[in-house]
């Protein structure tokens, strides 16, 4: 959301950058706003972010250069901390915003900046920026789309002004294009069958394969060389499946009215913890969970009225921080679900998530034909044995 208010031969901007995704964070190092200059446009000034390039101001004039000269600025947030004359509401959050699920308030992210011409002749163009980029993998933008003024309220509410003009853009999100693999996988079991389904072999990638590394047991992982204001790379334990995040779901007991279920998730990656993490979780009895223990939980109704969807997230101060892998690298939860007598089976799979998704990433599963099923071959072979006892006896009473 851009907002224009033209204050001399100069234009004041503000920008939102708001997330609406429901379960999905801008992680570190964050994001990093880009657009194209119509004109010959120069940023003189910013406040709740700063410009990485100021770019060649040799055209300016006068004792005081501008901010940023580039063609295509490239725009990142203030961090934490930052000196109070250069903060503006909702800044200085080093880029990283939260999903709307879990922390509002963290969702979005403001800055300022009054924008002039480079050359005493010029004029401000009448177009808007163009090619705007969140500098975030996966993410692409549309174009800019005019809406109705921004209005703001003066003098406790007495007087209301807007803006000149604003400005929509909106960016999405694409696994496929973010991430060249699967960041996590699923694997299964149940109290009424020994089977354990893991993980599907090479779920994120085959161990031993051309460019795929890993930290063998008992191997050091590898000096990490951090580059400024950037991720750190991923150093993954080597397992079959190689991901990142593994997540265990377990049947654990049946009761009467009631079905438990154990949650853990597993950090594998040796480089990397994970702040404000969230599973979200589709199965049809997630509209009766009577009681989560260890994880905060939200139903998301993406499907109307029909509520089979919901997202876990960790408890504040106590396991909101998956640590990268070790002794502690691990969360875990139960919940109670209730059942239901019209739906309610263990037969067929059916106590088993349909889809999980780790941070917003839809993790690999094993196919339906392979989950832990009711042992009914005993109920089968009971009868069968019954059978030949009886007619031992007969026979025997024949020769007899």
């Amino acid at each position: 959301n851009c907002q224009t208010v033209l204050i001399s031969s100069n234009l004041q901007v503000k920008l939102w950058v708001f997330n609406y995704q429901l379960y999905r964070h801008v992680d570190y190092p964050g994001w990093k706003l880009s657009w194209t200059w119509p004109g010959d446009e120069v940023i003189w000034n910013m406040w709740g972010a700063e410009a990485v390039e100021q770019g060649n101001c040799s055209a300016i004039k006068g004792q005081q250069l501008p901010h940023c000269c580039e063609k295509e600025p490239v725009i990142i947030d203030l961090l934490p901390g930052a000196p109070y004359n250069k903060q503006v509401a909702n800044c200085c959050k080093g880029g990283v915003l939260s999903s709307l699920t879990q922390d509002p308030d963290n969702s979005v992210a403001a800055f300022q900046m009054n924008v002039g011409v480079s050359s005493s002749n010029g004029s401000m163009a009448a177009g808007i920026p163009a090619n705007f980029t969140l500098g975030l993998p996966g993410y692409t933008c549309g174009q800019p789309v005019e809406v109705a003024p921004s209005k703001f309220i003066e003098d406790h509410g007495r007087r209301r002004t807007q803006a000149l003009a604003t400005w929509n853009v909106s960016c999405s999100y694409s696994q496929f294009i973010g991430s060249p693999a699967p960041m996590c996988c699923v694997s299964l079991s149940a109290f009424y069958n020994d089977t354990i389904v893991r993980c599907p072999t090479c779920s994120c990638g085959c161990e031993g394969a051309v460019g795929q590394t890993c930290v063998k047991p008992g191997e050091l992982p590898p000096v990490l060389q951090l580059l400024h204001n950037e991720a750190p790379q991923p150093a993954v334990k080597c397992t079959r499946h190689m991901c990142p995040i593994k997540v265990h779901w377990h049947v654990k007991t049946s009761y009467k009215e009631y079905w438990r279920v154990k949650i853990t998730i597993t950090n594998l990656n040796l480089a990397q913890n994970y702040s404000q993490w969230n599973l979200v979780v589709s199965h049809p009895n997630l509209k009766s969970v009577t009681q989560v223990f260890s994880f905060n939980y939200k139903p998301l109704d993406v499907h109307g009225s029909f509520n089979d969807t919901g997202v876990f997230y960790g408890l504040q101060h106590y396991n909101e921080m998956l640590l990268q892998s070790g002794i502690n690298g691990s969360v875990q939860s139960e919940l109670l679900l209730h059942k239901d007598p019209q739906l309610f089976t263990f037969r067929e799979g059916w106590a088993f998530p349909r889809r999980i998704s780790f941070n917003g990433d839809e993790c690999v599963m094993a196919p339906p034909d392979e989950y832990p099923r009711l042992p009914n071959s005993g109920q089968v072979k009971a009868p069968a044995s019954c059978c030949i006892i009886l007619l031992s006896c007969l026979l025997l009473t024949l020769l007899i």
